[in-house]
């Protein structure tokens, strides 16, 4: 990003609520009713700045329907993964039509990422984490951007993580997470379907009593967890997309623990760096230093993972070039003010070698280098710095007016060129 493209930090949104209090709004609505909750939320704390999400799952109905008595023009989002049972896709149009919704947006993933990652669909048995981030977490970060809240269809009696879960959250985000059905049994939604003649997912029946993809779903036994049959056998119980208040499934994280700076705010970092004992088949969003990845270049190709690069001093970029469209993002290390060999690291991945992905600055980044880093093609910043960190949620950082020597794509003209020359290369 060059100097007349700063990156402007985001103005906190909703500051309003957050002052009162997510505490506060639970102290005041715990005790409404699941229509009551929902109506508040959409008609007087978030008006016109909420949207739902719908799995249009077992359970969808419920919610679905309340939605319908209160406002059906709200905005509903189905995630379409390419991985549902043709019985979902079914079930959506007839709830659509039955409860008259009128906004219902299908959200699918972006299809260069799919191959990109997952080419053969296959990328569920391997890695399900970042299957689930690919197919669910980055389209829905992409629209619910747009929004100050969203509707979700959570219930306490569904696992013990959401045992604690209260009808309003506050995300990491800023954002406000209405959970209308948080106090509702399963006796309770079974009485609400009967009562209002909701029509039942065609595989409830068969004991799906929690429904995702159909990779990654499978039927429950008598007294289960009614989840149970996600992701049956390993080690995961939430597709990403929800933060829960406990944190039993993704801590949330506090705006000043967040280090990453990108498309002018501080946001959720999803990568790490190399660890040893690592293996290249099994790592996804890491950083992999330069010499690792040689060393084990057939492994990280033939691997679906998402994976990153780690470019430090002294590392020949020449030497990876041809694997460059390998890696989501790539890390410039900068360990120290007066060591600006990363500098050329950037130029040469942006203007020789045409690198259009994350390019970061990682180790010590200060306040003075960021606009030369910029001129460079970097657009993000890892920053622990807390000088620099003020500078850039204030957008008070130096324009670099006066230079030696062009940079990058943009027609720039150097300090001491003749004037005539200066006339001759304007656009």
């Amino acid at each position: 990003m060059s100097a007349a493209s700063p990156m402007v930090a985001a103005e906190p949104r909703h500051d309003k609520l957050r002052q009162l209090g997510i505490v506060a709004l639970n102290g005041m609505y715990g005790e409404m009713d699941a229509e009551g909750v929902l109506r508040q939320a959409v008609e007087e704390l978030l008006a016109g700045d909420i949207a739902m999400v719908s799995s249009f799952g077992a359970d969808s109905a419920v919610l679905l329907h309340l939605v319908s008595k209160v406002d059906p023009s709200l905005p509903v989002y189905f995630l379409e993964t390419g991985k549902h049972f043709p019985e979902t896709l079914d079930y959506v149009e007839t709830l659509k039509t039955r409860l008259g919704l009128c906004n219902v947006v299908t959200l699918r993933p972006d299809p260069s990422d799919l191959a990109k990652f997952d080419p053969d669909g296959t990328l569920w048995e391997t890695d399900p984490d970042s299957c689930c981030h690919i197919r669910k977490t980055e389209p829905l970060e992409n629209v619910l951007a747009g929004f100050g809240g969203w509707v979700t269809g959570r219930k306490r009696f569904q696992t013990a993580e959401r045992g604690v879960l209260p009808h309003f959250e506050l995300t990491s985000d800023d954002r406000i997470k209405v959970n209308p059905l948080a106090y509702f049994s399963n006796a309770d939604i079974e009485a609400y379907k009967a009562e209002h003649d909701l029509p039942q997912h065609p595989l409830y029946g068969e004991g799906y009593k929690s429904i995702g993809c159909a990779p990654c779903t499978s039927a429950v036994a008598e007294g289960e967890d009614p989840r149970a049959g996600r992701w049956r056998g390993l080690n995961k119980k939430e597709c990403g997309i929800h933060f829960d208040f406990n944190g039993s499934i993704a801590k949330p994280v506090s705006q000043s623990q967040l280090t990453l700076f990108r498309d002018g705010e501080f946001r959720t970092d999803p990568w790490r760096g190399w660890s040893e004992g690592d293996v290249a088949s099994e790592a996804r969003y890491t950083h992999v230093p330069v010499s690792v990845f040689l060393e084990q270049r057939e492994a990280f190709l033939a691997s679906s993972h998402p994976i990153g690069l780690q470019v430090d001093p002294g590392d020949r970029v020449e030497d990876i070039a041809g694997d460059l469209a390998r890696f989501s993002s790539i890390a410039i290390n900068f360990p120290a003010f007066v060591d600006g060999r990363g500098y050329s690291s950037a130029r040469l991945l942006r203007e020789r070698y045409g690198y259009e992905g994350e390019l970061r600055a990682v180790g010590d980044v200060l306040t003075d280098q960021i606009p030369f880093m910029r001129r460079c093609g970097i657009n993000a910043l890892v920053v622990t710095s807390a000088a620099t960190r003020k500078a850039l949620e204030a957008d008070a950082l130096a324009e670099v007016r006066l230079y030696y020597q062009p940079v990058g794509t943009a027609r720039e003209i150097p300090v001491g060129t003749r004037p005539f020359l200066r006339r001759n290369a304007r656009p």
